[in-house]
């Protein structure tokens, strides 16, 4: 992918399509590539570690460049009408079918139904982050031995014998952790946890990402949940799990946990599952400054940050270090004037991630915590 972000003299890429050691899959979003619940796409079509994204098949959208509708800088990922188009293109044939819609009730249309299974006709395996699981539906079933394609139902959380309660190992975790929260559910959140990790990394602080959502996981995520398909008495405790399983793993000066939702949502409370769980010393708080209304939710109006703010801190024995913008529905001069007016008003740095230099969420962490050194090993 085209998209760079600059760290000092290091650049960070994200070229999803690329690898050579990827296999190949389409993205199917009908209908929805342009609109909030695209955002399992979006953040496929921006970073993909485990796939290499071929086409996004949205008929509405369809002739128009991937990244060139979404960041405004053209990547090589065609919109296409239909899989039929999706699969004419040159280069390698797609052998996954990925479903990158995330509507808010989790659940399949007659429409999607009938779209995953011309792909399994098509000899396509199938990953999806839905709610309903795919594995346990009989016409699927029968449609995945008859055309010897798999299932991937992401969502799908570990047996119940196998789920673990919170159990205080999180103390095992001697390094920084950083939750990435935010003031709304699809604003962004996953896309600057990563590019958090890419910066700190490229800057030589070693850090590593734990994803808790689905899209995190379709992508490659190595160490992370689906935290909310997990029993509620599980949540603390899987979050924990995950975390300590990616410091005893990896070692890093720094752990950046994906956030879900938002502590004041009325629907999303994934979020106090993420502070008991992984117990950040950190915050950093993500917010779309044009956006009104919740976004599943338009009878609720959006929390100021402020107030999302005081209702972390009090809510666990943590910080928030910093402001993050989504930039939707803004242009350049009107985002730097909310980093301006933002930073003014909540006395800690601003940025957004995406559109901003990376170096400037290595500093927000620096700041925060200038004991982290940056040395050859990214160790403390």
């Amino acid at each position: 992918m085209a998209f760079q972000k600059q760290v000092n003299d290091l650049t960070i890429s994200i070229a999803p399509h690329h690898s050579a050691v990827k296999s190949a899959a389409v993205v199917y979003c009908e209908g929805n590539f342009a609109g909030l619940d695209g955002k399992t796409a979006h953040g496929l079509v921006r970073f993909c570690e485990a796939f290499e994204i071929r086409a996004i098949i949205d008929s509405q959208s369809a002739g128009i460049d991937a990244g060139l509708l979404l960041d405004g800088i053209s990547n090589g990922i065609p919109i296409v009408a239909d899989l039929d188009e999706a699969l004419a293109l040159p280069g390698p044939r797609a052998s996954t079918f990925i479903y990158g819609m995330a509507p808010a009730d989790g659940l399949y249309g007659k429409d999607d139904r009938r779209a995953l299974l011309l792909a399994m006709a098509a000899g396509l395996n199938l990953v999806s982050g839905m709610r309903e699981f795919l594995n346990d539906d009989s016409e699927f079933a029968l449609a995945a031995k008859r055309h010897q394609v798999s299932i991937r139902d992401v969502r799908r959380p570990a047996a119940l014998k196998d789920l673990r309660l919170f159990n205080g190992s999180i103390a095992k975790a001697r390094c920084i952790r950083i939750a990435v929260l935010g003031t709304d559910g699809a604003i962004g959140k996953r896309t600057t946890a990563t590019l958090l990790v890419q910066a700190l990394n490229a800057s030589g602080i070693r850090a590593v990402l734990v994803s808790t959502g689905q899209t995190g996981l379709i992508q490659g995520g190595r160490y992370g949940i689906p935290l909310d398909a997990i029993p509620s008495q599980f949540c603390s405790g899987e979050v924990e799990a995950a975390v300590v399983e990616a410091y005893c793993t990896e070692k890093p000066a720094v752990i950046v946990i994906e956030g879900q939702g938002a502590l004041s949502h009325p629907a999303y409370l994934s979020s106090s599952f993420i502070l008991r769980g992984s117990q950040p010393q950190a915050v950093v708080l993500q917010h779309a400054p044009a956006r009104r209304q919740l976004s599943d939710f338009p009878f609720m109006p959006m929390p100021k940050p402020a107030s999302e703010i005081r209702l972390i801190e009090s809510f666990a024995p943590t910080r928030v270090i910093g402001l993050t913008l989504n930039h939707e529905g803004m242009n350049d001069a009107e985002v730097s004037a909310a980093i301006a007016l933002y930073a003014a008003e909540l006395a800690i740095p601003v940025t957004d991630a995406v559109s901003r230099p990376a170096s400037a969420l290595v500093a927000m962490v620096l700041r925060a915590f200038p004991e982290l050194c940056i040395s050859t090993d990214g160790q403390l």
